[in-house]
């Protein structure tokens, strides 16, 4: 799995589609197993009204999909951008090994696209996003935890 500058220039092509669609912001992804493309998306935040349609989330539900698993330890992930905590939690969850990028994290909070609040979030710090948070019912919670646990079939993921 090694660099290729026509994957990126192909994830590339991709943001600049959806840019000229007006679907969302200039970002495009692309997930590649060996030399193959499996997935390539574009931001579709706008056209779907959905806030969690970034291109590297579209493309790792593609994959999945196409692949037929969750776990995309064989692929690489391409996309135009640094990418988000959300998007770089998925590549996680999605156990991908590696991700080429293009712009920064910098460069897209210099054109109005700014995580550092939801880095801070995540740090607990206090000039986050005000996004209150409460447990509620844990003991019934915990139940179906346990339920899930001790099930033979259950599989863990």
């Amino acid at each position: 799995m090694s660099k290729s500058p026509g994957f990126m220039a192909r994830a590339l092509a991709e943001a600049r589609l959806g840019v000229e669609r007006g679907d969302g912001g200039p970002f495009g992804a692309l997930i590649v197993q060996g030399n193959r493309i499996i997935s390539c998306n574009h931001n579709e935040v706008l056209v779907r009204r959905d806030p969690t349609a970034h291109a590297e989330i579209l493309a790792i539900r593609a994959a999945a999909l196409v692949l037929g698993r969750p776990h995309l330890t064989d692929c690489v992930l391409y996309t135009t951008c640094e990418p988000c905590p959300m998007c770089l939690g998925a590549a996680a969850w999605a156990r991908i090994p590696r991700l080429f990028y293009g712009c920064t994290r910098n460069d897209a909070e210099k054109i109005g696209f700014s995580d550092r609040r939801i880095y801070a979030l995540v740090r607990d710090e206090p000039d986050s996003i005000p996004l209150e948070r409460i447990s509620l019912d844990r003991r019934s919670c915990l139940r179906l935890f346990t339920e899930w646990r001790l099930r033979k079939d259950s599989v863990l993921y």
